[in-house]
């Protein structure tokens, strides 16, 4: 779950803080995941930063405006992976409520995540910033973030 808060691909430009504030104060966010099978398991990333900080989680994050779903789930691999990726299925979309938020002065955080069966298209990956490491969990998945079980059992 990527917390890059960029207002669109075309633009790249940043929400001013305060604006970003009132948005993950206020609106649920829309989001991509990506459940990424490797390895006969899911590669998870450690996570650094809220919400979920210290958990292992699929990589993530928000839909820019003007951004189709399938765009968000291509920028997010090779943003927070450095890898292109073949989407296998398209998972549904979860809500997510945190009691935790990256932002100052906001208790919480919800999302409704997209989320897509991805396979690597290279063997190549790096960490980033919000990852201090990645792993692959292979069955039986036991012990991960209730949301990650949820999109693990909608692979079955």
């Amino acid at each position: 779950m990527s917390d890059q808060h960029n207002q669109s691909d075309e633009q790249n430009t940043r929400i001013p803080d305060g604006e970003w504030e009132t948005i993950v104060a206020n609106v649920p966010l829309v989001s991509v995941d990506l459940v990424i099978r490797h390895e006969g398991g899911v590669l998870l990333g450690l996570r650094e930063n809220e919400p979920a900080r210290g958990e292992w989680f699929v990589p993530g994050g928000t839909v820019f405006k003007n951004e189709t779903l399938t765009d968000a789930v291509h920028r997010v691999a090779d943003e927070e992976l450095g890898v292109e990726v073949s989407i296998q299925s398209r998972l549904g979309t979860f809500q997510h409520f945190y009691d935790t938020s990256e932002v100052e002065g906001v208790d919480s955080k919800h999302y409704l995540a997209t989320a897509f069966e991805v396979t690597l298209d290279n063997e190549h990956f790096t960490t980033d910033t919000q990852h201090s490491q990645l792993e692959v969990f292979e069955p039986p998945y036991e012990g991960l973030h209730p949301y990650v079980e949820r999109y693990l059992d909608a692979l079955d």
